[in-house]
């Protein structure tokens, strides 16, 4: 690591930890809570609009509801099916990786590594994202890559790094099973196994996965001692002052879209060139999908990268603004890929109550965890 690399590091610590605020008056006040609170216990369609940039398209928040039909959907053909091949390590070359081994149930639909961990212990390059409500994605992988989630299946399947499974080998492992050619039958009409109705029957059953709803639901929905004082204020923070609805807006506080928050690491230890790698556009470098904040304990650590899992530090590193790694004239000059961070990142100037506020607001968007469980395999 160079003198650079090390500076960097150093600095973006500091701010993970607090030891080196944005901001230097840090006097004890009391937050506005009797004049900011009232504003929010009414109906949403009631309440203050929020901080926007000019030109950011952005949606209300909204809640989400308990799916009251969600047994009935697991036990719909295609899903069952689905469900089935999910859990099932002989989707891997291996036969010991199954989907579920990054995506696991019961730590929020991801592994809680830092990076996934694959065939023969490889390492993959990023952080497994969760499975909550992607049936409402636009676009999947940190970079965008897949425009559909039958798409999306065929990466992790044949990455080398990852289940390193080939399709016409797999169809075979699975025609050979005759459980396996019943489920297909009950699915689709016939016992034919195709990586195609794999893809679909596994896009199926992960449509099903759905956030339960949290206290900010039931406060949207009318429950106006869902949330502490705190919470609410720290929710008032992250319509307006802390800038958060720029980007995290809507029923899932993502606008579905990518950024380059200055987390792209350019020319250093953990460089990622993010959306560029599929685009080749240089507008494109350091840039990643918003992710959504729903059942965000659940799913830590944070970032493309997994190298965040502390709260009250990334607060901090946004606070920053994180312009300070921005190119100087002359770099950008020699180098037209060196990216900058995002207009929408800027300086909060947040006290620290009101960091505190807004991690509490944040801790409040995770519901229950529903634990599946595992289904018993197809006799072989």
């Amino acid at each position: 690591m160079n003198k650079i690399s090390i500076i960097i590091a150093a600095v973006v610590s500091l701010f993970l930890f607090g030891f080196f605020p944005a901001v230097t008056n840090y006097a004890s006040i009391n937050p506005p809570y009797d004049s900011i609170v009232p504003l929010y216990k009414k109906k949403i369609d009631q309440w203050p609009a929020p901080t926007i940039d000019k030109g950011v398209a952005w949606k209300e928040f909204a809640s989400i509801k308990r799916d009251t039909n969600y047994f009935k959907t697991q036990d719909l053909p295609d899903v069952t099916l689905g469900k089935m091949l999910f859990f099932d390590p002989k989707l891997s070359s291996s036969n010991q990786i199954s989907c579920s081994t990054c995506h696991d149930p019961e730590l929020g639909w991801t592994d809680r590594r830092r990076v996934a961990l694959g065939h023969d212990h490889l390492q993959g390059a990023r952080n497994t994202m969760s499975l909550f409500n992607i049936a409402d994605r636009t676009s999947f992988f940190w970079d965008g890559r897949a425009e559909t989630l039958e798409k999306q299946l065929e990466g992790p399947i044949t990455a080398h790094n990852e289940m390193a499974a080939d399709f016409d080998n797999v169809v075979l492992k699975l025609s050979k099973i005759e459980g396996y050619k019943a489920m297909f039958k009950n699915a689709y009409g016939d016992e034919k196994v195709t990586f195609e109705r794999i893809a679909k029957a596994l896009a199926s059953f992960q449509k099903s996965i759905k956030s339960q709803p949290s206290r900010f639901d039931k406060f949207i929905d009318g429950d106006y001692n869902a949330l502490t004082e705190e919470e609410i204020y720290g929710m008032h923070l992250f319509r307006t002052k802390a800038r958060c609805m720029n980007c995290h807006s809507g029923k899932h506080l993502t606008d579905e879209s990518f950024h380059n928050i200055g987390l792209t690491y350019y020319k250093r230890e953990y460089e990622d060139l993010g959306r560029y790698v599929i685009t080749k556009l240089p507008g494109d470098v350091g840039r990643f999908k918003t992710p959504s904040l729903r059942d965000l304990l659940l799913t830590r650590p944070w970032m493309h990268n997994g190298l965040f899992d502390n709260l009250e530090g990334i607060v901090n590193i946004y606070n920053s603004g994180m312009h300070m790694i921005d190119p100087k004239p002359e770099q950008k000059e020699k180098d037209s890929l060196y990216p900058y961070t995002d207009e929408l990142l800027k300086p909060l100037n947040l006290t620290k109550e009101e960091k505190k506020a807004l991690v509490a607001f944040l801790e409040a968007l995770s519901g229950t965890q529903y634990k599946m469980r595992r289904p018993e395999f197809p006799v072989k």
